[in-house]
């Protein structure tokens, strides 16, 4: 898995959902709501990576600003809202092992080429089931009864 290139486990910008940092908060927060995402990837009009919002960064929002009603939403804007949680960004030609560590931390990392603009995601999901794979090729599995079982395996790890 070392020399593997973070482009195999892309999750290219086309099938990946973002919003820009120009939409209001309304705008954001159903579309969020509309696909079930936690977290979202923002990107400016360049295709910029910017930042990732998460639900957690409405709701401190609306605290902090006395927003008792959706509609009031209306009247701010992606970019208004501060970077509470930093989600870093890879760059297309880092290593898996930076990637993974990213992943620790991120449900999923977002992938800039190297002027910052946004290609696309890796989630946990997709580097998890890489390393199974790279761990039953090497037949780590093999040796207990309990992982001969891949669905039980993956329902249980992944």
């Amino acid at each position: 898995m070392k020399n593997t290139n973070i482009l195999r486990l892309l999750k290219p910008k086309a099938l990946t959902s973002y919003i820009y940092d120009d939409l209001t908060l309304r705008q954001a927060i159903e579309k969020m709501k509309h696909h079930g995402y936690t977290a979202i990837p923002v990107i400016g009009r360049g295709g910029e990576y910017v930042k990732t919002i998460a639900e957690g960064d409405f709701l401190w929002f609306m605290l902090s600003h006395d927003i008792g009603d959706i509609t009031e939403l209306e009247d701010y804007y992606v970019r208004d809202i501060p970077r509470r949680v930093v989600c870093e960004p890879v760059y297309v030609n880092s290593t898996i092992e930076d990637l993974f560590k990213l992943s620790m931390n991120q449900n999923f990392v977002p992938v800039v080429d190297d002027r910052g603009v946004f290609i696309g995601i890796v989630t946990r999901r997709d580097i998890l089931q890489a390393c199974y794979g790279e761990l039953k090729k090497s037949g780590i599995f093999s040796t207990h009864p309990e992982y001969e079982n891949e669905e039980l395996l993956k329902e249980r790890f992944l």
